[in-house]
């Protein structure tokens, strides 16, 4: 009788353990199988946001390979377009939604609750999400990287590179609540050094060519912080600017190179991989997005448009970078 119980008992280990082995197979199985939709909403074209998604799609990519499918959509500067495309995303149930700048971001938020979201190239989180109580987390189903470059430092270089300068304009977007942010701080650190800031702001594209003229008109120079609206009309803010001899600050490499002579600039290509990278952690290991710090790109760089500044007659540090204009 023992040696009969003996026999039965191991009989079913074996059948335990082979159904484990089995249900194991079967989970990595699963996992090798797993295919992920992911949605990117892109407020608008121009070089900086297009480095962002391109980071961020090649670090999903790396990770998934054919088993993520990603769709990018452009909003064409249009914030309803991106209430559009975030609603649409949410209704073709994707796994996740990136927001690509801080009108995509305010959409996607509005779209869902529940489906995690990836911000880049947002300036600061608590303004664009009016969290009031900021810790470097949100709280909610978001996450992200920040685009924030240090402000008192570009208002600097705005005093180094013209330190005549009695009047600085800067020029900006008003239905972009991270381009009055910065226009805050840099009229702030801008006055603490001396210099009188006067602030030019559009409502939309139609209207940046006379503001941009009238802030040539009564300014020494101009700062453009990074903002999507001037990031898009550069070509028509680069005649102006040059036929009237002024000097423009930019928040971000895309627009020195548009219409600018310096920069001290982050990395857009590195944000959007760091997202890339938020976004896999979220996906393959069930990270919170609430509970992830913002990520920022740590080492900007000092950056010049070699042209411009010699044909301004502006002297440049030895510790600036030349932009190099030959690429698209």
């Amino acid at each position: 009788m023992n040696k009969l119980v003996k026999k039965i008992t191991a009989v079913a280990l074996s059948a335990v353990m082979v159904g484990g082995v089995l249900a194991g197979c079967s989970a990595a199985k699963d996992d090798a199988e797993k295919t992920y939709k992911v949605g990117v909403c892109q407020i608008v074209q121009h070089p900086a946001l297009d480095e962002a998604t391109r980071g961020f799609k090649e670090a999903l990519e790396k990770e998934f390979g054919d088993k993520v499918t990603i769709d990018i959509q452009n909003a064409a500067n249009d914030p309803a377009t991106c209430a559009t495309i975030c609603n649409g995303f949410v209704s073709s149930g994707v796994d996740l939604i990136m927001a690509n700048a801080t009108p995509s971001l305010q959409a996607a938020m509005t779209a869902t609750t529940t489906i995690p979201i990836v911000g880049t190239s947002v300036t600061d989180y608590a303004t664009a999400l009016d969290i009031k109580d900021w810790t470097g987390k949100t709280g909610m189903n978001i996450t992200g990287t920040a685009d924030l470059a240090p402000l008192a430092e570009q208002a600097k270089m705005v005093k180094d590179l013209c330190p005549d300068a009695k009047t600085v304009g800067i020029l900006y977007c008003t239905g972009e609540a991270n381009s009055v942010y910065q226009a805050k701080v840099v009229s702030e650190e801008l006055g603490k050094l001396g210099i009188t800031a006067k602030q030019y702001t559009v409502a939309d594209t139609n209207e940046v060519a006379a503001v941009t003229q009238t802030a040539c008109d009564e300014t020494d120079a101009i700062y453009i912080p990074t903002d999507n609206t001037m990031a898009s009309s550069t070509g028509t803010i680069e005649p102006i600017v040059a036929k009237a001899g002024k000097v423009v600050v930019a928040g971000e490499e895309g627009i020195a190179k548009g219409c600018g002579v310096a920069t001290l600039s982050i990395s857009y290509y590195s944000i959007g991989y760091k997202a890339g990278e938020m976004a896999v952690e979220i996906l393959k290991n069930g990270a919170n997005p609430g509970e992830m710090e913002i990520a920022y790109d740590t080492a900007p760089v000092n950056k010049y448009v070699a042209d411009r500044a010699s044909t301004l007659g502006i002297t440049i540090p030895d510790t600036y970078e030349a932009i190099d204009m030959t690429q698209e």
